[in-house]
């Protein structure tokens, strides 16, 4: 057997001890909790108390800006029954944005009625078919959810049609505000609302809380009798699966939806789970909608249309979901084969480079539009390079980029603005469309901007471990302390630590391809049972007896009834002395 390479050696940055007096601080809660929360920036008692409370104090819904005027509008609609539509996009997090305020506008008496553009036709966001079309079918109202907050040129057209538009957006904002009746964004530099991370479906649920609070519909809100904490479980789908910071008012928002997903399902969903091997037991974790929901919502719109995704949410029954539960299921797969491919073309691209480039570029007719993005995010991962994967199209090549902690990707395409026809993102992912006669241009451009930032000789992944940890200490109470810090994810990572000079008792190989490590470690006392994932190429250079450095994630590992401590290695060096 022949095993993959590791691409790069990590680096390890082991978190500076906080000080005793801070300890001294919390003398209630378990030392190592203190450091992990003060690493992530949680130094002062409030803070400390909220994030382990799942409190946030700052939700007034009104604070964001033009709030009052978008629920004035909206309201004004409900009760003249105009014609609503809400305009989402097509990824988890548009998808469950849309499905929210359909429910919580339908509930109201809405007359309203989703809208979720095709990726392959339309693109991402606002586009002027669209418009016209909503237009000519009696729509006076454009609500956005997830989508429009760089649509300048589109907002114009579609008041120039007599639309009203609405924007609910979480995006990066540009140098100009749409001209809409309202843009509602946390990011704009003119709101002050305090938490300025959350997820479209965030500011969607804000949205219908305002609505809700709202003089003028108190009638419908009595009729309809519900409040908009049902609809937390969709919050948590689209936080989760848009990498969305879980800290903050996210984390609050988060631990209701997943309460909710455990209490109960809808229809839709427990049909998905039950599809992808999930059994009605299984307990839903922030990891169950990363790895599982929310690819298989996003596979509607990476393939083929999203409102299959949408329709499954809103499913009714079980007969109604059984058969969109295989199909997202069967696009899902699609979706992995694709992706696989289109890492494989692009890898060979990249090797060809021999990491002489602080940037990649690659495109192809032959990619798939739905897939670039995953494939970007993988190839970054692998290389540690800020990489843009494309479709080349007949006249356009749109793509997806992905980037590195020293490399804010948005920021690079702003200095491309004058050769890109549109794009937007964050810091660490974005979506761009460039004529064709462009891409060697905008190539040559981003290559000689990340020149200027980036040092090819000195790029390395970086590890960030919250401890040193002697696991001597370590018992299955402090183990559940550190459980207690979840939903881990983006934002709040699952908290890593590294312990020294632990001996290899035995190591096997295990898995598909025998792609993954399975080890008996010892710390001097007890034995520790731990796997590495994807690290299997590690048999070739460990041996019995070797003493090794390795961080790990402390995790229950529960097989026929029994629960036992796991080390769940992310990297491991051979120990130097």
């Amino acid at each position: 057997m022949t095993y993959p390479k590791q691409a790069h050696t990590k680096q390890w940055q082991i978190a500076e001890r906080a000080p005793k007096s801070h300890f001294d601080q919390f003398p209630n809660v378990p030392p190592l909790v203190v450091q992990i929360l003060y690493n992530r920036g949680f130094t002062m008692p409030r803070e400390v108390t909220d994030f382990l409370n799942f409190e946030w104090a700052g939700d007034d819904p009104f604070a964001l800006k033009d709030m009052r005027t978008a629920v004035d509008r909206l309201a004004e609609a409900i009760l003249n029954h105009e014609l609503i539509t809400v305009y989402g996009d097509y990824d988890a997090d548009g998808v469950t944005s849309t499905a929210l305020m359909m429910q919580i506008l339908t509930a109201l008496g809405a007359n309203a009625q989703p809208y979720i553009p095709n990726r392959f036709d339309e693109g991402y966001g606002l586009n002027n078919d669209a418009l016209r079309e909503l237009a000519q079918n009696g729509v006076k109202l454009v609500l956005t959810v997830d989508c429009g907050i760089r649509s300048v040129k589109e907002v114009e057209f579609g008041n120039s049609l007599g639309l009203d538009i609405i924007i609910t957006d979480h995006h990066h904002v540009g140098d100009k505000i749409p001209p809409a009746l309202a843009a509602i964004n946390p990011k704009r530099a003119d709101c002050t609302y305090p938490f300025k991370e959350l997820a479209g479906v965030g500011l969607a649920f804000k949205l219908a809380q305002a609505l809700l609070r709202t003089e003028s519909l108190n009638g419908r809100r009595r009729q309809a009798t519900f409040d908009p904490d049902r609809y937390l479980d969709l919050v948590a789908l689209g936080t989760v699966a848009d990498l969305a910071p879980l800290y903050g008012e996210n984390r609050k928002l988060v631990e209701k939806g997943l309460r909710a997903l455990n209490r109960s399902l809808r229809p839709g969903l427990a049909a998905l789970l039950e599809e992808a091997g999930a059994g009605p037991n299984h307990a839903i974790t922030a990891g169950t909608i990363g790895f599982t929901i929310g690819p298989r919502l996003n596979a509607a719109g990476r393939l083929a249309n999203a409102l299959a995704a949408y329709d499954l949410l809103m499913a009714e029954n079980g007969q109604t979901a059984i058969p969109l539960a295989i199909d997202l299921n069967k696009q899902n797969r699609e979706r992995q084969f694709l992706t696989e491919t289109t890492v494989n073309m692009a890898r060979d691209v990249i090797l060809a480079d021999k990491g002489q480039s602080p940037i990649y570029f690659i495109s192809h007719p032959d990619f798939n539009p739905g897939v670039v993005g995953l494939a970007a995010s993988r190839l970054t991962d692998e290389f540690y390079r800020p990489t843009l994967v494309a479709e080349q199209g007949p006249e356009f090549t749109k793509g997806s980029a992905r980037s590195i902690a020293e490399f804010h990707i948005t920021e690079a395409l702003d200095q491309c603005a004058d050769l890109l026809e549109r794009y937007g993102g964050h810091a660490a992912a974005a979506g761009f469309t460039v004529k064709n006669e462009n891409v060697p241009l905008l190539q040559a451009r981003l290559r000689e901007i990340a020149a200027q930032t980036l040092d090819v000789t000195e790029l390395r992944p970086t590890l960030f471990v919250d401890a040193e940890v002697n696991l001597r200490a370590v018992r299955p109470a402090l183990v559940e302390d550190i459980h207690k810090l979840q939903p881990f994810g983006y934002g709040n990572p699952t908290p890593k630590f590294v312990s020294r000079n632990l001996k290899i008792k035995q190591l096997r190989t295990v898995g598909k391809d025998n792609s993954h490590l399975r080890l008996t470690l010892n710390d001097g006392r007890q034995d520790w049972n731990a796997i590495a994932f994807r690290q299997g190429y590690w048999a070739e250079k460990l041996h019995a007896a070797q003493p090794v450095d390795v961080v790990y994630n402390l995790e229950f590992n529960e097989w026929n009834g029994s629960r036992t401590l796991q080390l769940n290695v992310k990297d491991l060096h051979l120990n130097e002395e």
